[in-house]
């Protein structure tokens, strides 16, 4: 039976739009306290807060995410406000399509930085503040690239492995803490980021940000002695069991 989430609270990072949007909003009318967790785009941060305050408390901290010394400052403002820390949603990510020969150190660096360093620094801050929660969980945002390897998406689809491969590896360090750590595999989702990475995909049949958000909470309301590591997910005109 789905678990009651109730006073519980979420980081959500990249919540500004797409997936992140629409996960914070999904956690809320639930019950979640929401954190959005960095951003730039405060207009887009607000949207998000609004949508938020409609079901539930929400706090937002924008910020540039790359400045990992920050983090601290942060997560003792959670912690003031909210009493704790439950649930952590890794989202924000950058995508790149460009051939490899083109790939600048700087554009290199930034992908990397946001869709790796962020998650991995941003976890080790938040993980005393989860070792205190009984229903503690992380969920990384990873991609179907992380199981494969796409034309002119070299350093995205590297990134995205190296995020798959921290979380297997969170995982097997964390589990006995009673911290579970999962990661959701989509496909294209119809998000502004995939029209930079995929231009050559359409509307039709795409994922929605919301179907990722609905397996966010399933992760979240199915916490039972049966757990599942990892959900690829793929559109609906995509051959089945093919990344």
């Amino acid at each position: 039976m789905p678990q009651n989430l109730a006073g519980l609270t979420a980081i959500v990072t990249g919540a500004g739009g797409g997936i992140g949007h629409a996960t914070a909003v999904k956690l809320a009318t639930e019950g979640v306290n929401v954190v959005l967790f960095g951003g730039h785009n405060l207009d887009k941060l607000d949207a998000t807060r609004q949508e938020v305050e409609k079901h539930s408390q929400c706090l937002v901290l924008p910020g540039d995410l790359a400045e990992t010394a920050e983090y601290p400052q942060m997560l003792a403002q959670v912690e003031k406000t909210f009493g704790g820390l439950d649930i952590l949603v890794n989202n924000a990510g950058l995508a790149l399509n460009e051939p490899f020969a083109d790939i600048s150190e700087e554009t290199y660096d930034r992908i990397m930085t946001i869709n790796v360093r962020v998650p991995f620094f941003l976890t080790q801050k938040c993980l005393p503040l989860l070792r205190k929660s009984t229903r503690a969980s992380i969920i990384n945002i990873a991609s179907v690239v992380s199981h494969a390897g796409y034309p002119r998406q070299s350093v995205y689809v590297a990134s995205k492995h190296a995020l798959l491969g921290f979380t297997k590896s969170l995982a097997a360090e964390c589990y006995q803490d009673n911290i579970r750590v999962h990661a959701i595999a989509p496909g294209g989702v119809y998000t502004d980021m995939v029209k930079i990475s995929r231009p050559d995909l359409t509307p039709d049949g795409m994922i929605l940000p919301e179907d990722i958000a609905d397996l966010v909470l399933f992760f979240l309301a199915n916490r039972s002695n049966a757990v599942v590591d990892e959900i690829i997910v793929h559109r609906v005109n995509k051959q089945p069991f093919l990344v």
